[in-house]
């Protein structure tokens, strides 16, 4: 057996689409123990290894990777051409795919012999069975692409250690920039001496890596990038001090400040601390940076995310419509960024650059798409994209089914139902067929509350929530699995995805303040059910399945959470399940800061002693709340907050 079987060929690249961590692992292993050179930049690679079976599929991966190629493709049969527009002659396009090449000896075959800017992308397979056979089998039979780089864009490609090291000295020679010029080129020959070390970096740092690739520099990425990654854009984007015209020092004089509200004057930074009604004046201001929030949570800018979400709930809670710069600087919250992007707003018609940017950018609506299945989050959409190498729903229908947990295809296989909102009056039918099967196990004392958007005056949600509980502690023990069960054996859930029973577990006690890693459950802790609903009646039910006994129901898969709380802290459940994302967060946070205490939907507790705090009066029969709305305004109060109603806490 030899070890030079693929030694003489030009370096090699693995493509990681359609492959699985361990996949590509195995072929890059495969490759290295037989001499192949294998490679880790693509610009540098002439061989390049994949799963894909389509020549036009491998021309756009290749794109994607910034490897733009010209000539026609394989599978028309045509010839190509180099990166210098000449034609490849006849014996060396024979020599490449024809020539069996024998334990990698061909010199025809070698990286001396290969044509100029010539690269081919050949199956997978072809690597496979190589190794069975130990011999370097023909290429021809597996190539899916034959092309040649495209001189003018070869040549304008930067971040190889070459372009970084010229760069260093034309930086040099130029009198600026020397030391972050050399900064970089250390870093960069630091990070490939790291490389060559461990060959494969872990998927966590893949996946970063080729993000940043994708977004560095773009205007909305973060601004917290590697100094290596920066040098990949030149359209990085520093924010300056704000400045005003002459014209805005006159508006500035014939038209003062509105009378700002007691949360803007006190410096409230915690948006529990104000109103925030459901519409805002700014609206439409706050819809374009909703868009580019999301652009940071689908780049794991988390950072970026609650900065935005900060600003984002000072300027809906704002009570005038923003006319100023000046105005968003007074805001808690807001800083000289939000005053900007303001400016940039105004003077482009309710438009912004970075949200045009990144409403065109490809990657991004990718990432988007994957992240709008349900049971998908931001980091298995990256993982989705960077590790897998999926490129739509398509992809992973075809490629990823039987990798996928079960929550994510059932919402693959709804995703488009899932889209499509419910109304208000849907809502209340659902809950009343919870509530109706809830009392059926337990008895008429049984309480059902509506909460999450509905609650908050939204004419429209995506799901519906609702919570059961019960004055009798008894009754709300291991509750959820049975209305469950009532529901599906009269076909209103036709899946149940997940069924946690955290809190009875627990013999639903409060959250104690540090719980047990198998004790957690997602963002609460409370018994809940996430379920996939339909409603098993439709007009023509009768003469439909008369016809058709298979006839198919057309009501739409709706999204529900059943969730389950004790009577005795009720109050935490429906102001957790009710309030908006960013309401929720400075909850706790006000709840960390302020009080030195802990809060969950399952109640608070004292962080110094890990007592549960009775803030809704449960412990005294006498003066026990008699309703839930009661028990909400009471833990207000004992946070020391001003009860708000539902539809002032939208901060989105």
């Amino acid at each position: 057996m030899t070890n030079l079987l693929f030694k003489h060929l030009p370096p090699i690249y693995v493509l990681s689409s359609q492959l699985s961590s361990q996949e590509q692992r195995e072929a890059e292993d495969a490759l290295t123990k037989r001499g192949a050179p294998l490679t880790y930049d693509i610009s540098e690679a002439r061989v390049i290894i994949s799963n894909l079976s389509k020549s036009r599929r491998a021309r756009l991966e290749l794109q994607w990777k910034g490897l733009f190629l010209t000539g026609d493709e394989h599978e028309d049969g045509q010839q190509h051409r180099d990166g210098k527009g000449k034609e490849p002659t006849s014996s060396q396009m024979s020599r490449l795919t024809d020539q069996d090449l024998k334990d990698g000896i061909a010199a025809s075959a070698s990286a001396d012999g290969w044509p100029e800017g010539m690269v081919i992308v050949v199956k997978i397979e072809w690597v496979r069975e190589s190794c069975r056979s130990n011999s370097a089998l023909p290429l021809s039979p597996y190539t899916v692409l034959r092309a040649c780089i495209s001189q003018s864009l070869e040549n304008k490609r930067v971040g190889t250690v070459e372009n970084l090291d010229a760069a260093t000295v034309t930086s040099s020679q130029a009198g600026h920039g020397d030391l972050g010029s050399l900064m970089l080129g250390l870093e960069k020959r630091a990070m490939t001496g790291a490389r060559s070390a461990n060959r494969y970096p872990s998927k966590r740092q893949r996946i970063k890596e080729a993000a940043d690739h994708d977004f560095v520099g773009r205007s909305f990425s973060s601004s917290t990038q590697t100094v290596a990654a920066r040098s990949r854009s030149s359209q990085v984007r520093p924010t300056h001090l704000l400045h005003q015209t002459t014209s805005e020092h006159d508006e500035i004089a014939d038209a003062p400040l509105p009378p700002m509200p007691e949360w803007v004057v006190q410096n409230k930074i915690y948006s529990c601390e104000r109103a925030t009604p459901l519409d805002s004046p700014n609206k439409d201001f706050v819809a374009q940076l909703k868009k580019i929030k999301l652009s940071r949570l689908l780049t794991s800018d988390e950072i970026g995310v609650r900065a935005y979400s900060t600003s984002i709930a000072a300027l809906l809670a704002y009570p005038y419509q923003i006319k100023s710069a000046r105005e968003i600087l007074a805001l808690p919250g807001c800083d000289h960024k939000i005053a900007h992007l303001f400016k940039e707003y105004r003077s482009n018609d309710g438009h912004l650059d970075a949200v045009a940017e990144l409403e065109a950018d490809r990657v991004l609506s990718t990432l988007n798409d994957f992240y709008e299945i349900w049971g998908v989050g931001a980091i298995t959409a990256r993982e989705f994209y960077y590790d897998k190498g999926w490129r739509d729903r398509d992809d992973i229908v075809e490629f990823g089914w039987s990798s996928l947990s079960r929550v994510q295809q059932i919402g693959l296989k709804y995703y488009d139902e899932f889209q499509l909102k419910i109304s208000r009056r849907e809502v209340e039918t659902i809950a009343a067929t919870i509530s109706k099967h809830a009392q059926r196990v337990t008895d008429q004392d049984m309480k059902t509350i509506i909460v999450g958007g509905y609650r908050r005056g939204k004419p429209e949600s995506g799901d519906a929530d609702i919570i059961l509980s019960h004055p009798n502690q008894k009754m709300t023990y291991d509750l959820v699995s049975q209305v469950v069960k009532s529901l599906e054996s009269e076909g209103f859930i036709t899946h149940t995805l997940t069924l946690g029973e955290t809190n009875t577990k627990r013999d639903q006690e409060t959250l104690p303040i540090n719980p047990l890693p198998q004790g957690r459950s997602g963002f609460d802790t409370l018994d809940k059910a996430l379920v996939v609903w339909q409603d098993p009646k439709w007009p023509s039910k009768k003469s439909d399945l008369a016809i058709n006994p298979e006839a198919k129901n057309p009501n739409p898969h709706r999204r529900v959470d059943i969730i389950i709380s004790p009577w005795r802290t009720i109050g935490c459940a429906v102001a957790g399940w009710t309030s908006g994302t960013t309401f929720q967060r400075d909850l706790r946070r006000y709840v960390k800061k302020v009080k030195g205490w802990k809060f969950d939907s399952s109640g608070v507790r004292d962080r110094a002693t890990g007592a549960w705090l009775d803030l809704e009066g449960w412990r005294d029969e006498a003066t026990r709340c008699q309703d839930w709305q009661e028990a909400e305004r009471r833990l207000f109060a004992g946070l020391g907050l001003e009860y708000r109603e539902p539809w002032d806490r939208c901060t989105g």
